[in-house]
């Protein structure tokens, strides 16, 4: 006969965990006042709720809308000088005046091959350094020093070098923006493959993998997320350093469009670029995103 009172919580144990199970009350069911990992059905309905795919269309759009709301309500309201601030019609109007000219189609082209061009050398050459320094002990010891002093340098300070050896033109463009993808992708995945976990390695090798096929095989599928995040901040970084290079020296491309607009004083222009980018670099930041969910659900 027990002598717990009826309805007090009963702390059940699993075999050679002493200590350790649910707590559950007389009737089996888990006391969840003492199971501070039960989400419970009122936690769960929130969690899916915030999950469902329409919550966070319209939820991510929320900002924006509000941002642009109180952008047009500033404008019209003559709180603000047009020639500091344009309103939104203004922009959407230079907008459409460059598309009749044929000049914001090239602008965003142009940006757009660039970033990709210098994005996939750079992530690239990232991965293979990042492979070498993370597996490979005197890798480490002979690169990982170096490498964390020039990322130090500017972007900008890159560009007077690049321009006299490759002179003004793609090359140096391109080149600056594959710097600046390599070193967040080289940064998290070296880290990640240092930290893998070395219980998985040593089952690998107990199978008989050695080299590349213990690579593919266990060390790949556990820094597959890490890998995915590092892309996506070089992604970023790319964006950065592609309106570097384009206001040095460019004639044509969105930081092109920023610098030309800053010499005729076309404010109006000025933001649209800015606009452009953010939304543009959304857009690219989505597709890696959802690269990453279709690799992450197959390999990791």
């Amino acid at each position: 006969m027990s002598d717990a009172p009826t309805g007090a919580p009963v702390l059940v144990t699993v075999p050679g965990t002493p200590g350790t199970g649910p707590v559950t009350d007389a009737s089996g069911h888990p006391h969840r006042a003492l199971n501070p990992h039960d989400r419970g059905p009122a936690r769960a309905a929130s969690s899916g709720f915030w999950s469902r795919r329409t919550t966070r269309v319209v939820g991510g759009a929320l900002l924006p809308a509000l941002l642009l709301a109180a952008w047009h309500h500033v404008t019209t309201a003559g709180l603000v000088a047009p020639y500091q601030l344009p309103s939104p019609a203004s922009v959407w109007a230079a907008a459409v005046d460059l598309q009749q000219r044929g000049e914001l189609g090239t602008h965003v082209a142009i940006s757009v091959q660039r970033v990709v061009i210098g994005f996939a050398v750079g992530a690239l050459v990232a991965l293979v350094v990042a492979a070498l320094v993370g597996l490979s002990r005197a890798g480490d010891v002979l690169l990982a020093p170096t490498l964390a002093a020039l990322r130090a340098v500017p972007s900008l300070a890159w560009v007077p070098l690049l321009i006299l050896w490759m002179k003004i033109g793609e090359d140096s463009k391109v080149t600056l923006i594959a710097i600046g993808a390599f070193f967040p992708v080289y940064t998290t995945v070296a880290a990640a493959l240092r930290h893998v976990d070395p219980h998985l390695v040593e089952a690998g090798r107990a199978f008989g993998l050695r080299g590349a096929g213990l690579f593919r095989s266990v060390q790949l599928p556990a820094v597959l997320p890490s890998v995915m995040s590092g892309l996506r901040l070089g992604l970023a970084q790319a964006w950065l350093f592609l309106v570097a290079a384009e206001l040095i020296a460019s004639s044509m491309g969105l930081g092109f469009l920023l610098t030309d607009s800053q010499n005729n004083g076309r404010v109006d222009r000025i933001l649209l670029a800015i606009v452009l980018l953010a939304v543009i670099g959304k857009l690219t930041d989505s597709v890696l995103a959802v690269a990453e969910k279709q690799l992450l659900r197959r390999f990791a």
